[in-house]
């Protein structure tokens, strides 16, 4: 991805996994105003539309912006509520994909935060997706989305309902001309210890990487941080801008390092 190369069709990353409360919305959002900071247009979807944690987030942003009168980089945002007629979800359907295709022309990347079960927009923004980043937390049994692994023996009996849609989908951006999509499995919300849960959760993850075609990187602990920062619309990445006038501490020099490692193994600096 060239930031100069305006008139490529931008590179759309979903944030997506089939259940709640995985942090997706701190991810795109750092995700977001990482590329801003490397020079690229980003333009974001909340399709969470009625929890809204990334609009939120962003409009505390553009509030804080205001308050303290300065600027920071704020992403082009849509939220999407859905359509409760089912009569109309046809329509909606529609309206989504133009307002995903319009805005591919106009900027460098689109970050979609999808919400946490499967509706059309979920469905609908995985058609787009060049890469899907899907977080998840190192317990076993946010794994069921993945795979149903029988834990006395360690034997993976069968996919997840999440990675059979993915395998679905694969299937059909294939049929569409999109021989690859770049699918992601990394760790959010991690307990800071190492503990043997966590450890048996890497192993299988690593394992189903292999069997199911995505890339695992272990990712973001669970720092308070990110809890503080949501409030006024910040990032870790924010911090080192000198109007701010905010003292790093060592959580945030961590919490730093780790959006900037999980960028990099998102898309490595060569390939942008």
């Amino acid at each position: 991805m060239n930031a100069e190369q305006s008139n490529k069709r931008a590179h759309i990353i979903t944030v997506s996994n089939e259940k709640g409360g995985t942090g997706k919305s701190t991810i795109s959002m750092h995700l977001a105003i990482k590329l801003m900071m490397e020079g690229f247009s980003v333009a974001t979807f909340d399709l969470d539309g009625r929890q809204g944690s990334l609009s939120k987030y962003i409009e505390n942003r553009k509030k804080y912006c205001e308050t303290k009168g300065i600027e920071l980089p704020i992403p082009e945002h849509t939220r999407v509520l859905p359509e409760d007629n089912y009569y109309l979800v046809p329509q909606a359907r529609e309206k989504l994909a133009f307002q995903i295709y319009e805005a591919s022309s106009k900027f460098d990347a689109i970050i979609i935060d999808t919400p946490g079960t499967k509706n059309y927009l979920f469905e609908e923004a995985h058609k787009f997706s060049d890469t899907v980043i899907t977080p998840i937390s190192d317990s076993l049994i946010d794994l069921n989305v993945l795979a149903d692994i029988d834990l006395e023996s360690g034997r993976v009996r069968m996919p997840g309902h999440y990675a059979n849609f993915i395998w679905d989908m694969k299937k059909y951006l294939a049929s569409q001309g999109k021989s690859y999509l770049n699918w992601i499995v990394t760790g959010n919300k991690l307990s800071s210890y190492n503990s043997k849960n966590k450890a048996t959760v890497f192993s299988y993850l690593e394992r189903l990487a292999k069997l199911y075609g995505f890339r695992f990187t272990p990712g973001l602990k669970d720092r308070v941080i990110y809890k503080e920062l949501f409030l006024e619309g910040l990032t870790v990445l924010d911090m080192q801008n000198e109007n701010l006038k905010m003292k790093m501490t060592i959580s945030h020099l961590a919490a730093k390092r780790e959006i900037k490692a999980l960028a990099e193994f998102i898309c490595p600096p060569e390939a942008r």
